[in-house]
């Protein structure tokens, strides 16, 4: 039960950051899942990947968009670029070594965190 009530809290930060930031799976629930939880790097992006399958930024999304803020039409096309390389990307992902695939993970982490703080 105790983990129940973790995994619920984990969920509802991810979504606070979703929602505020727009990020959640990639930069919070995979290091949660493998930091607090013990789960492998594959585990971890294999669990966050599975929570995407619902409609989980449902009511953010309809709260940017009331507010003018979403173009359906760049979302579709991203949307559907993001179906095909999350096959693809998981393909990859699944014939790498974890050790491998945690560098991947992190060196992107990394120069996203870089970009972030450096951009003007």
């Amino acid at each position: 039960m105790t983990d129940i009530v973790l995994y619920l809290f984990l969920g509802l930060v991810a979504g606070a950051f979703s929602g505020l930031i727009g990020v959640g799976g990639g930069i919070i629930i995979v290091p949660a899942l493998i930091l607090l939880f013990g789960m492998s790097q594959h585990q971890a992006q294999g669990t966050t990947l599975a929570l995407l399958v619902p409609p989980i930024g449902l009511l953010a999304a309809w709260t940017y968009y009331t507010q003018g803020y979403v173009d359906l039409r760049i979302a579709t096309y991203i949307c559907i670029g993001f179906f095909l390389g999350g096959f693809l990307g998981a393909k990859l992902a699944t014939g790498l070594s974890s050790p491998v695939l945690e560098k991947v993970f992190g060196i992107a982490l990394l120069l996203i965190s870089l970009k972030m703080i450096f951009a003007r």
